[in-house]
């Protein structure tokens, strides 16, 4: 493993990095409050962060694949696998438990792979009608919601036309009532 690829070099890169931020912020601090050394403080950062900029270039990323996540011991033994060799004759794995996780993940895919094949079909519907229809929809509701209020102002007026009619016949009760006492009175003149 060249140095390069070391964690000692990556560690060395960001503090590198972090004096080099460090410095143009101090450099542009001490030059906000017009302090001496700060042309100096800015040059010193600003070099510093271009000769990193300058050996990052020339180096290329490295892709990280964060085995220690997996396998805990790396991160402990600082990826010397001929340690993790010594322990492997200790390990216990469990084959039931891998293949009952691994069932599980399959079962995942198939129910996946089954709503992905509902979307497929849902893709392929043909939808050129539905907007006239949703407007015939529209349509529908409009007219009900004006029957509806329709239907309530009939039944308001039909309870008007129900107290009028109680009203008028508690009124015809009552001239009944008087006509019958006139028809009295009236054969009772005529009988004296």
């Amino acid at each position: 493993m060249s140095f390069v690829h070391s964690y000692g070099f990556k560690y060395l890169k960001n503090l590198l990095i972090g004096i080099g931020a460090a410095l143009i912020m101090v450099g542009a601090l001490f030059k906000i409050e017009s302090w001496p050394y700060a042309s100096e403080f800015l040059i010193a950062g600003l070099l510093t962060e271009a000769a990193i900029f300058l050996l990052l270039g020339l180096i290329g990323p490295e892709k990280d694949y964060y085995w220690e996540k997996l396998y805990p011991g790396l991160d402990k033994t600082g990826g010397d696998l001929q340690h993790m060799r010594g322990d492997s004759a200790n390990l216990d794995i469990n084959t039931e438990k891998m293949e009952n996780q691994l069932d599980g993940m399959l079962g995942e895919l198939r129910v996946m792979s089954g709503s992905m094949n509902s979307l497929k079909a849902l893709q392929e519907v043909d939808f050129s009608g539905t907007s006239e229809q949703v407007k015939k929809m529209s349509n529908f509701y409009t007219n009900l919601n004006e029957a509806m209020s329709n239907i309530n102002d009939s039944v308001e007026d039909t309870r008007v036309y129900k107290e009028q009619l109680g009203a008028l016949n508690k009124n015809l009760g009552s001239l009944n009532s008087v006509y019958g006492n006139i028809l009295s009175a009236m054969g009772n003149l005529g009988n004296k």
